[in-house]
């Protein structure tokens, strides 16, 4: 599959790094061209020369880049998203970490009200970049959580979720991204409250939720 990755920090990589692990075409773009240039060089990818360069032509976008910076990405190159699986991997998380800045809605919801004609997908914001990168701790697959009101679009990404090596878990619609950002939040949360590194993911255990 052809994927284009918009944004080079270190979300973009990581994502990168295991959908090319998983035999994917990856394109990356971001808003300082040196960025992405660099990333496709360590990694092997194709840089983009902008943002709406890497979207043609892909059959999945991921959004990677900081919730603030959504509608600036989205203003750009909405009309080309038209049809397309986008996926959003990012949590809206106020400026001063206290918090999720959306209230009644999730973040997911809010660029699908933006580029209605798009198939927009909740996948990846759970895990940090850590984890992204590399799915697993001591063996153990962590949850990909993925949400969607397009059951095509979501059965791709679930499939894409789990080449990559998470252990897939179908979360139910686009509204269960409310759920999946307030699970983001908490492990953020977490990791600052007791001063934890930062690679730690979520694993459902017990019948069922721990299936290979």
């Amino acid at each position: 599959m052809d994927i284009a990755i918009i944004g080079a920090g270190k979300v973009g990589r990581a994502l990168a790094t295991s959908a090319l692990k998983a035999g994917h075409s990856v394109t990356v773009s971001s808003a300082n061209g040196d960025t992405s240039a660099a990333l496709a060089r360590d990694l092997g990818a194709t840089a983009a020369e902008s943002n709406r360069a890497a979207v043609n032509g892909a059959d999945l976008v991921v959004l990677a880049v900081p919730y603030t910076a959504i509608v600036d990405v989205l203003d750009d190159i909405g009309p080309a998203l038209a049809g397309k699986i986008v996926v959003d991997a990012t949590n809206p998380l106020k400026p001063d970490y206290s918090g999720l800045a959306t209230e009644g809605t999730s973040g997911a919801e809010e660029i699908q009200a933006r580029i209605p004609t798009a198939r927009v997908v909740k996948a990846f914001n759970t895990a940090f970049a850590a984890r992204q990168a590399d799915p697993q701790i001591a063996g153990v697959h962590v949850d990909g959580f993925v949400a969607s009101d397009d059951e095509e679009a979501k059965a791709i990404v679930l499939e894409l979720v789990k080449g990559m090596g998470f252990h897939p878990i179908d979360a139910g619609q686009l509204t269960m991204a409310r759920a999946l950002e307030a699970l983001a939040w908490l492990n953020i949360s977490l990791q600052m409250r007791h001063g934890w590194s930062w690679q730690a993911g979520w694993k459902l255990v017990g019948p069922d939720g721990d299936a290979a």
